[in-house]
Parts: C-alpha cells; sequence; structure tokens
C-alpha cells in the first residue's frame, strides 16, 4: 500500500511528460507530412556519372 503514494505521483509525472512532448512535436511540424518521406526515399535523385566527371585511374602503379 505504501507503494502505491510513490507510483502514483510518478506515473502522473510521467503522463505529462508524454503530454508536454506530443504537444511539442505537434506544434513544430513533426506530423505535417507522412507521406512524402516514405515516396521521397525511393525517388531515385541520383544521376549517373559521365565519363569526364569519373575519377581517372592513375596507371603508374603497375609493375
Amino acid at each position: 500500500m505504501e507503494s502505491i503514494y510513490l507510483l502514483i505521483p510518478i506515473s502522473v509525472l510521467l503522463v505529462f511528460g508524454i503530454a508536454v512532448g506530443f504537444w511539442w512535436s505537434v506544434r513544430s511540424g513533426q506530423f505535417d507530412d507522412l507521406e512524402g518521406p516514405g515516396f521521397r526515399i525511393l525517388m531515385d535523385d541520383d544521376m549517373p556519372k559521365k565519363e569526364s566527371e569519373a575519377s581517372p585511374v592513375d596507371n603508374s602503379e603497375k609493375v
């Protein structure tokens, strides 16, 4: 019974902390676009390198 006097205030503080964290995330725009990042990872934005941009091979080390 004595432990309940400790557990109730701790649980109230925990719920309050979670509520403040959720409020902050909603106000800062964390939940604005839920689908965009999932689709963005599937898009291939990498352009293939041209031969002039490719790194040159150093042939001086051949024996």
